[in-house]
């Protein structure tokens, strides 16, 4: 474990409503905590508004943030569709797009809503392993027929291991150096990536594909709570709150922000406020 004194997260967003998901997303990670926080935020798919936006932010909240890319190589198998793009960048570069003496920084999507100091996550120990993931819940009884993990290939290719959730993940980056996990992940991306069929949710996927070479460590359960397979009785406990699609009832992500997460609204209307101006946004853009 590493005595850190900051929370490093990293997110990606891309659109109108994942900006806006992901603004409340930062707040929530900064008022939490009592340490510094730094974001690390994938530059490709963010709109000059957004951009010109961080600083302000920034000022107002005390956080700092460092924009990151990475060129897809061109030996790897591209993705031509946006969101797989963006699934492609959240996993497959993790050795590359940061610092080298960034020692940990935990992935968190953009509709994600923290409701804990990170810092814990920060200085847990994972022991081998590389990454820390939730396993997905079992609580939700009427969902059970869409646990795809508990049948067929994943059912086989699992065994004992549980299938986890991508919305958060911790990475221990030297440990995922050392390992050269991020090999590991780019070769097995490439062999499946040859089937279109496969890989259906990249970012997912390939890590739980993966345990076997890099092992993942299993938090505890309340770590992440999402609809679609936590019943209603453990929303209480949840360290974060995922706006998961519910198969059942299909309802949107805001309706399910606005009416099952309390502290939603009073966030929301407080980053909706938060805008650049003309001026910043006229400075930002011509200085690109």
């Amino acid at each position: 474990t590493t005595n850190t004194t900051r929370v490093d997260v990293f997110s990606v967003a891309s659109g109108h409503l994942y900006e806006r998901l992901l603004k409340i997303m930062m707040v929530a990670v900064r008022r939490r905590s009592k340490y510094n926080v730094k974001f690390w935020i994938i530059k490709a798919f963010l709109s000059p508004q957004f951009k010109a936006t961080l600083p302000i932010m920034a000022n107002k909240y005390n956080f700092s943030y460092q924009l990151v890319s990475y060129k897809w190589p061109q030996w790897l198998r591209p993705q031509y569709e946006k969101q797989r793009i963006i699934w492609g960048n959240k996993i497959l570069f993790l050795d590359v797009l940061f610092p080298l003496d960034l020692e940990r920084v935990i992935y968190i999507d953009s509709d994600q809503i923290v409701r804990t100091d990170l810092i814990e996550l920060m200085r847990m120990d994972f022991g081998k392993a590389p990454y820390a993931f939730t396993p997905f819940c079992d609580s939700r009884k009427e969902t059970e027929p869409f646990r795809f993990w508990k049948q067929g290939y994943w059912k086989d290719h699992l065994g004992e291991k549980k299938y986890h959730i991508s919305a958060l993940f911790a990475i221990d980056l030297r440990r995922f150096r050392q390992m050269a996990a991020g090999d590991v992940l780019r070769y097995h991306y490439q062999l499946l990536s040859a089937d279109p069929l496969s890989l259906a949710n990249l970012d997912q996927d390939l890590p739980n594909y993966a345990q076997d070479q890099i092992p993942i460590y299993s938090l505890p359960q309340n770590w992440l709570w999402c609809e679609t397979w936590c019943s209603d009785e453990t929303i209480d406990e949840a360290k974060t709150i995922d706006l998961c699609n519910n198969p059942l009832t299909k309802k949107p992500k805001l309706y399910v922000a606005q009416t099952m997460v309390k502290e939603w609204p009073g966030l929301d209307e407080e980053v909706r406020n938060i805008s650049a101006g003309p001026d910043e946004y006229e400075k930002f853009f011509f200085k690109e």
